[in-house]
Order: structure tokens, then C-alpha cells, then sequence
């Protein structure tokens, strides 16, 4: 369905009075204030109906005023307005560099409510580059910010952008939570456009869940929503949902209308990535009905520009769709480069690390805000029975009156802690999913812990054969619950044998015996828990192929040797290890074979008594020289 451009001249003509009414005023304006204040007003008006270069010139007139006089404030509002400018222009380093002024000078005034926003502006310009660790922190410290102060605008608004950054990473479940969170507070509040943002994204997941009525539904009511108030940056994201799902329902008609439309308007207020990602649509959609060359025109197009904006979800995409069509056009060399291109693009955008990294955000959030109403509520709770204790104090006398005095504080005291204490076990169990458990117990005492060196531990790792090649095959959701039934396996066992879980990196799995507690059964220990990987793995194999499913086989390397261990970070914490042993246990996986254990000699002068090991003689290994490998068999004693 297209925009009614009746609307959009209402919207306009609406917003032009307004900015004559502000005009007048601001020729009239004595106080430098004021004056300040009335520009800032114009500024932001010009930005609602996308004249962004005439917003840029009164903002930087409110700018040199405010600096004039002074008025720090004033300073950092222009700051604020003039980075969320080139937010809407796709100049993220720029939109970045003045939100951080602004940052700097609302924290050294001590203006909250600036300072949330600051951090709300920085995360949502750091969703448009896909850095969503960074896009998450930024949105939940602004979060915790605009709940103290009591800002429900606000922190719907952040609903919706945290929403936005859970959608990227495939989190729709989380997503729905904070977009239903979102329109119910806009919904109350009456915010319209910032309501049609939230139906966007509810109409996002539908579809996803494939309740197309529901979605178009969603979609079409923001896109009235977004015309009647002239909201051209809303009204192309609508055009671009309606254009997906008539892509995705084979109406390739109806999509290019809803795309060539959308694009029409980002190029009216210069929206670059908006423009970029029209082109990628739009090349898509001709690619599915066989029209190449249109295809790959556009395609080229929307990657040129998606290159210039720096946004890297959307190169990622070119990248992948450029793969698809030189394909389909024979160009073979040009579609493996451009799959090579996009399996580097989506590495870095996102993998398992990241995932990690967010849900530890959220989770260390969730924990603070818990953890500060319990204390809150414990101080109120603890005040009552203080106040109940003097008044009792005063018309009671001798020891039953005391005793009873005790029981009631004992009481509101015991029932407090004891709710204090479950939330804290909680807390202390998402801690040890993250820790290990000594190295928690030593951070709970003294807010730190201190680096270690070990002299002897076994560094395994695993990676998946021929792993980008496979995952094209699979949906993402097949990926990603067959990459979780692996490392879930992996978990257990490692559990059983005393090995610590490091990390996962993609589809690579990292783990090391005999630490962050010494011992001398570490390198037995893992490569017992390396074999039983190795059959699980065989055995899975064997089961996927007999369903007819696409599967992995798995290399497994592993090297004993010294390593520094500790913690990463300050508030966000993860347990790493460094040193060349890491590096030489990486070489022996990629040095080993589909299907066996492959151990260094290292390792192998450890547990040659207690398994049967096979002499690949000295193999060289990526910037290490030559170094004795050992394949791995099975336990001498048959277990």
C-alpha cells in the first residue's frame, strides 16, 4: 500500500507553521535564553519534516551562543541535537564524536536526564554500525538512568531500541517482551509516531512467527500513523515491512511498489541508508523473479553506499546477495569472492562471543535493578520496624514487653534477608555461569582477582569441518539449535571430567583442564573428555545422516603447557586465558584430521602410559615450526 501524499502535505504545512510561528518569536527574543532555547525549537522542527540542513544551521547558531555565554547546558543540548543530526544522515563517527561532547559536558553539570540521553543516542547510532554489545550498554546504563529519575517517555523509547538490537541478533522472543513493553507505555503516553515504531516491530516478529494478517495489520497502522503526523523516516521503514512481506508471499509487484516509494522518500531527505537499503530490496525482489541484470544493478548500488555509511549489517547482506546473483549469472570467481566477503562481514559482526557478551549485559542489568529495589525495599521494611520497635519501647516496660519488641524486628528482619538471600543465590548461580566458581568467591570478597600463572594445564579445542559450507544449507534456526545440541553435549561432558569451559568462538569450542584449582590429572583428564566428545560426535553424525540432515564432523586438538589466567574486564566479566599454549592447542585442531583427537608431543609424554597413541611424526604448524603430533586412539585400559 502507498503513503498518501495528502497527509504528508498536511504534515508538512502543519510543521512549516510552527517553525513561522518560532521564527517570529525568536526576532523578537531579547534574553540569550531564550533565544538559545527558541533555536533549538526551530532546529528540531526543521529535523521532523527532514530539512536537516537548515536544522544543522540553527543548531550551530544556538552552539555559538551557548558558548558565549557560557550556558553549558545549552552547550550540550546543541551537542545532543546536532550528533543526532548526522544519525539521520548516516554519518555514525561524526553522530558518535558529538554525542560524546555532549555526554562529557551533561555529566559535568550533573544533568540526568541529558546524560541518559547522551548514552540512549550513543547506543542506537552504535545499532546502525552493528556493534550491539556496545548498542546494548549504552541503551541499559541509559535505561537505569531514565527509571531512577522517573523518565516513562523515555524509557520507552529505550524499550524499543534495546527491542531493535535483540531483533538483529535473532532474540525475537526477548524483542517481543520489550516492543510490547514499548507500545504500551507510548500507548498510554499518547506518542504516535514513537507508537508506530513499536507496531514496526511487532509486525517484524509476526511476520517471522508467519502471522502475515497480524503483520500486515501492524505494519499498514503504523504506516497511517506515520502519514497523518509526516513522518518520513517512519514512512519508509513502513513502505520497506510491506515491501518484505509481499516479497516473502511471492507479490513481487506489490513489493517493488512499496520499495521504489520508500526509496522515493529517502531520497527526498537524503537518508543514505535508507537509500541503500531500498537498493538491496529492491535487487532482491527483481533477483527472485529471474531479472539478473536489474538485479545486480541495484545490488551493486545499495553496496557501494551501504560501504560509505559504514553500516555493516546491511554490507553483509550485499555481500550475500551479490553471491546469489553472480551464481545465478554464472560468475563463479565473483560469487565466491563475494561469499568470502560475506562470511568475513558476518564474523565480525556477530558470533557466539557477542551473543555472550549481550546476555551478560542484560543479565548484569537485570541483577542491578533487582538488587538495588531489594535494597530499597529492605531499607523501607527495616525503617517500619525501627519506628514500630521506639513506639513500643515507649508503652511497654519489662522483659515480656522487650522480648516481644524482639520477636516483631526479628521477624520483619528474618523475612527481609530471607528474600535478600534468594535473590542473591539467584545472582551468585548467573555468576558461577559465567566464573568459575573460585574465581567468583575471590571477586565476591574483594571486588577483584588477580591474575594466576599455571605452569602445567591442557588446552583443548574443537572446530567444525567445512562449517561456513554446511551453515549456507541450513536455516538460521536449524544452525543454531544444531550448534546448541553439540556444545551442550560438550558442556556436560567436559563438566564431568573437572574441565573449565573458556569460551566458543563461532563454531569453535575452548576449554582447559587443571585450572583455576592446580592438579596433575588435567592432561588425562581431557583428552578422556576429547575422546567421549569424539564419539558423541560420531554417534550424532551417524543419526543425522540416517534422518537425511545436513551434518558436521569435528577436529579436536589438544597441548599441555603453561598459561596466565583471569578475569577480562572491569564490569563485565569473562574468564580468559593467554599464552603460547592457547596458540600451539589451536594449531594441533587445525593441524589434526576430520573425526580424531590430535595431541602434541607434550601432552602425549603426559598420558602415553594410559592411551593408545599413533606417531604422525613432526608436522608443521602455522608459525610454530615443526612439532610432534600424536593422533589418539582410544584408553589403554579400554574405558
Amino acid at each position: 500500500m502507498l503513503f498518501s501524499f495528502q497527509y504528508l502535505c498536511l504534515a508538512q504545512k502543519q510543521g512549516q507553521e510552527k517553525i513561522d510561528s518560532l521564527l517570529t518569536v525568536l526576532s523578537t527574543v531579547k534574553a540569550d535564553t531564550s533565544k538559545i532555547n527558541t533555536l533549538d525549537a526551530v532546529c528540531m522542527e526543521k529535523r521532523n519534516i527532514s530539512e536537516f540542513a537548515e536544522a544543522r544551521k540553527y543548531a550551530d547558531e544556538a552552539l555559538a551562543l551557548s558558548k558565549k555565554i557560557d550556558f553549558k547546558k545549552g552547550t550540550a543540548y546543541s551537542y545532543w541535537i546536532i550528533g543526532l543530526l548526522y544519525y539521520y544522515l548516516s554519518d555514525f563517527q561524526q553522530a558518535l564524536d558529538y554525542n560524546q561532547r555532549a555526554l562529557m559536558v551533561y555529566k559535568e553539570i550533573g544533568d540526568k536526564l541529558g546524560i541518559s540521553e547522551a548514552y540512549m543516542n550513543t547506543g542506537t547510532v552504535y545499532l546502525g554500525q552493528g556493534n550491539y554489545p556496545e548498542a546494548l550498554r549504552n541503551c541499559l546504563v541509559a535505561l537505569k538512568i531514565k527509571e531512577e529519575i522517573g523518565d516513562k517517555k523515555g524509557a520507552a523509547g529505550l524499550f524499543h531500541n534495546i527491542a531493535s538490537i535483540y531483533v538483529r541478533t535473532g532474540d525475537n522472543k526477548i524483542a517481543l517482551n520489550y516492543y510490547l513493553k514499548a507500545s504500551k507505555a507510548n500507548s498510554a503516553s499518547g506518542n504516535k509516531i514513537w507508537l508506530s515504531y513499536n507496531l514496526l516491530g511487532i509486525g517484524y516478529i509476526n511476520n517471522l512467527m508467519g502471522n502475515y494478517p497480524e503483520a500486515i495489520k501492524n505494519y499498514l497502522e503504523a504506516l497511517t500513523i506515520q502519514e497523518k503526523m509526516g513522518d518520513k523516516n517512519g514512512m519508509t521503514g513502513s513502505l520497506s515491512s510491506l515491501g518484505w512481506i509481499n516479497t516473502g508471499q511471492g507479490k513481487y509487484s506489490e513489493a517493488l511498489k512499496n520499495y521504489f516509494a520508500g526509496l522515493k522518500i529517502s531520497e527526498e531527505i537524503g537518508d543514505k541508508d535508507g537509500i541503500a537499503n531500498s537498493f538491496n530490496n529492491i535487487g532482491q525482489v527483481y533477483q527472485r523473479q529471474g531479472n539478473l541484470k536489474e538485479a545486480l544493478k541495484y545490488e551493486t548500488k545499495g553496496l557501494s553506499l551501504a560501504l560509505e555509511v559504514e553500516d555493516k549489517e546491511m554490507v553483509k547482506e550485499s555481500y550475500q546477495n551479490l553471491a546469489v546473483i553472480d551464481s545465478a549469472m554464472g560468475n563463479f570467481k565473483g560469487a565466491y569472492e563475494n561469499h568470502k566477503l560475506y562470511t568475513q562481514i558476518k564474523d565480525s559482526v556477530f558470533n557466539m562471543e557477542k551473543d555472550k557478551k549481550l546476555t551478560s549485559l542484560q543479565m548484569q542489568y537485570d541483577f542491578d535493578k533487582k538488587e538495588s529495589l531489594t535494597k530499597a525495599e529492605q531499607e523501607k521494611k527495616d525503617a517500619i520496624a525501627l519506628k514500630e520497635v521506639q513506639k513500643q519501647k515507649l508503652v511497654r516496660n519489662g522483659f515480656m514487653g522487650g522480648f516481644a519488641v524482639v520477636l516483631l524486628f526479628a521477624g520483619v528482619f528474618f523475612t527481609q534477608r530471607n528474600k535478600i538471600s534468594k535473590g542473591k543465590k539467584h545472582s551468585d548461580e548467573l555468576l558461577l555461569n559465567i566464573l568459575p566458581s573460585e574465581v567468583a568467591e575471590e571477586l565476591k570478597l574483594n571486588g577483584s582477582a588477580a591474575a594466576k600463572q599455571f605452569d602445567d594445564v591442557t588446552v583443548m579445542f574443537t572446530d567444525f569441518k567445512n562449517f561456513t559450507q554446511i551453515s549456507e544449507k541450513l536455516s538460521p534456526t536449524e544452525l543454531v539449535a544444531e550448534i546448541h545440541t553439540c556444545f551442550k553435549a560438550f558442556d556436560n561432558i567436559i563438566t564431568k571430567h573437572n574441565i573449565e569451559k573458556i569460551k566458543t568462538i563461532g563454531d569453535s569450542y575452548m576449554c582447559a583442564g587443571g585450572l583455576p584449582v592446580a592438579n596433575n590429572t588435567n592432561a588425562t583428564d581431557v583428552v578422556n573428555a576429547a575422546l567421549e566428545i569424539q564419539q558423541f560426535m560420531q554417534q550424532h553424525y551417524q543419526q543425522r545422516k540416517n534422518e537425511g540432515k545436513e551434518r558436521f564432523e569435528i577436529r579436536i586438538g589438544v597441548h599441555t603447557g603453561p598459561v596466565v589466567a583471569g578475569i577480562v574486564g572491569v564490569k563485565k566479566f569473562a574468564y580468559d586465558i593467554w599464552g603460547d599454549t592457547v596458540n600451539i592447542a589451536s594449531r594441533m585442531e587445525s593441524s589434526g584430521e576430520a573425526g580424531k583427537v590430535n595431541i602434541s608431543g607434550s601432552t602425549y609424554e603426559l598420558v602415553k602410559d594410559k592411551f593408545n597413541c599413533v606417531h604422525r611424526g613432526k608436522i608443521e604448524a602455522k608459525n610454530k615450526g615443526q612439532i610432534d603430533m600424536y593422533f589418539v586412539n582410544r584408553s589403554l585400559s579400554g574405558g
